[in-house]
């Protein structure tokens, strides 16, 4: 179940209905119930998965506060289980790959045929959240949750579920468990953020990805013009998919009177990789900072062990957005532009000039789009190519009539391409605003009859310009 699709906003409006009739304490069952729906929609047997990683959390997370003295061995089994888990389905095919590549190469006999096996939707959302929790009853910062079904509605709540925000216990459990009245406030609020949602996603995300998919499935046949094209608009194709997921998936939080995390405050204005990853996927660079950074030693140690341990936290960031050799190298690239930038504010002052804040947000940006080349290339081979003849006919690109055909060549028409690259300037628009107020809070504050224009005419745009045939699934679904 979609939520760019008709089919869960009739289920939406549905629990809605029943959560603010039925009463508070058979609210959240039937939350549990609904969410239990909306994963099965899409392969019912794989609940049984999430059942199972909550129960094994919900069992060892009590071990652990009962008996502290053996709390380490049952926090290894924990993460024994919650990883292994992940390793089999989400990994255990791209080993057996990665082997069979090397044996071939060598011209030796594999022993071992492909094999295929499913990939549950969300499961490393799931799985980090999870962990999470038992971490957090581990180092004392969380009581071990009593009631089973409860520590599951936390795992599985069905707007973040499948790509989060992934949540912490201290945030959420309580909030799921709170008596809440309807409010026209929230209802109001929740829309919004969900119209903005549905605008990222549908209008520009899916027609990007038309764009996008063109190039990079098809690297040999363009040049290097239409790779910086695709690299463009994959950038934002990324952002206005994951950050319209979130958008819609705070909304619904929002109008059921839960808060759910903000997970993105304006990436593309970043002044540096640090300051670009304190505002993309927030709740997933917390997550690997606080279970993975800091145990590994954080920068309370020598500073060749400060890097190690930079580059270690975003290989394994890499690989955790897939199974793939791109993955572990585009975050093995962003660890270095950590290091690098690390190292240059030790050697160079930094004056905090406007000027040169435009200018480190431009290089930072220049540097997040080479990296996102890297992320979306379908392998390490492509990813080569296309950096080998990134800038083979450049000297094209004042040629009006060149650049006409290879626009025309990319998978949408030009007019498509003009309504989408408007859409992108609106966001960005909308972005630049946010520095100082929330656009929302902005309209807020205006005349009733000019909030109600905004608001139709962004629904007028989604309705009329969306792409609601072959909108596909979002991005990190897959993850």
């Amino acid at each position: 179940m979609l939520f760019n699709s008709l089919t869960f906003i009739i289920f939406f409006v549905c629990v809605v209905f029943l959560y603010y009739t039925l009463p508070h304490k058979v609210r959240w069952i039937m939350l549990l119930i609904a969410s239990c729906i909306f994963y099965m929609c899409w392969r019912w047997e794989l609940i049984i998965l999430i059942f199972f990683s909550t129960l094994s959390n919900y069992i060892l997370a009590l071990c652990i506060d009962k008996h502290r003295e053996k709390s380490r061995k049952y926090l290894i089994l924990s993460m024994v289980i919650n990883f292994g888990l992940l390793f089999v389905f989400k990994y255990m095919m791209f080993i057996n790959h990665t082997f069979m590549f090397i044996y071939e190469y060598f011209g030796w006999n594999y022993p071992i045929d492909d094999f295929n096996i499913i990939l549950p939707m969300g499961i490393s959302f799931y799985t980090f959240q999870a962990a999470g929790y038992t971490i957090d009853v581990y180092k004392g910062e969380y009581k071990a949750e009593r009631n089973y079904f409860k520590l599951t509605l936390f795992i599985t709540f069905f707007p973040q579920l499948v790509a989060g925000p992934i949540e912490r216990a201290d945030r959420l459990l309580s909030q799921l468990f709170t008596k809440k009245k309807f409010s026209l406030d929230n209802l109001s609020i929740g829309i919004k953020l969900m119209i903005m949602g549905y605008f990222k996603k549908i209008v520009i995300a899916d027609r990007a990805a038309v764009l996008v998919d063109t190039v990079f499935n098809n690297v040999t046949e363009h040049t290097g013009i239409a790779y910086i094209i695709a690299a463009l608009f994959f950038t934002f194709q990324i952002y206005g998919d994951f950050s319209g997921y979130t958008d819609i998936a705070r909304g619904c939080g929002k109008i059921l009177g839960i808060d759910l995390m903000y997970n993105f405050d304006r990436p593309y204005f970043a002044t540096s990789i640090k300051d670009f990853w304190r505002r993309w996927h927030i709740s997933l660079s917390t997550w690997f900072r606080d279970y993975v950074y800091i145990p590994l030693g954080g920068s309370r140690c020598s500073t060749l062990k400060k890097y190690r341990n930079i580059m270690i936290t975003f290989l394994v960031s890499g690989l955790w957005h897939g199974a793939n050799w791109t993955f572990v190298l585009w975050g093995g690239v962003h660890g270095i532009y950590q290091v690098i930038g690390d190292i240059k504010n030790k050697i160079l002052p930094k004056w905090d000039l406007f000027i040169l804040n435009i200018f480190r947000v431009m290089i930072t940006f220049v540097l997040v789009v080479l990296a996102w080349i890297i992320f979306r290339a379908n392998t390490i081979s492509d990813c080569l190519y296309i950096f080998r003849n990134l800038f083979n006919d450049i000297q094209s690109i004042t040629d009006v009539q060149y650049m006409y055909v290879l626009v025309n060549g990319l998978g949408l028409q030009l007019f498509e391409i003009c309504l989408l690259t408007g859409s992108i300037l609106l966001l960005i628009f909308s972005d630049m605003i946010g520095f100082k107020k929330d656009i929302h809070d902005l309209m807020d504050r205006l005349p009733f009859p000019v909030r109600f224009v905004y608001y139709y005419i962004l629904l007028a745009v989604i309705f009329c310009t969306g792409v609601f045939s072959g909108g596909g699934e979002f991005i990190y679904f897959q993850f």
